[in-house]
């Protein structure tokens, strides 16, 4: 297992309910195959940049175990999704 780390942006303008199914869909693709370490919601942030003509962004970070299959799936689904502006996933072990 290697430990990986998952940041993504959820859209600001989605209701405290799509914002919490989000994570909670994103915890659920990672548990099937892997563990969950931490989840940190950061909350409301300002963007470096404008995304989508939006300057705040709804910032949520998880660590977690996985195999090396799971973060390609993780990315092709956070992609697809409408409410994840950004995202990226992190190798921690890759030094």
């Amino acid at each position: 297992m290697t430990n990986y780390e998952v940041m993504f942006i959820i859209d600001p303008t989605l209701e405290e309910a799509a914002k919490e199914a989000t994570i909670e869909k994103t915890k659920a693709v990672i548990e099937a195959d892997g563990e969950i370490a931490k989840v940190d919601v950061l909350g409301m942030r300002k963007l470096a940049y404008p995304i989508n003509k939006k300057n705040e962004g709804y910032y949520v970070v998880i660590e977690f175990k996985a195999s090396p299959e799971l973060p390609k799936e993780l990315d092709r689904r956070m992609r697809i999704s409408d409410n994840v502006i950004r995202h990226i996933i992190i190798n921690k072990d890759a030094k």
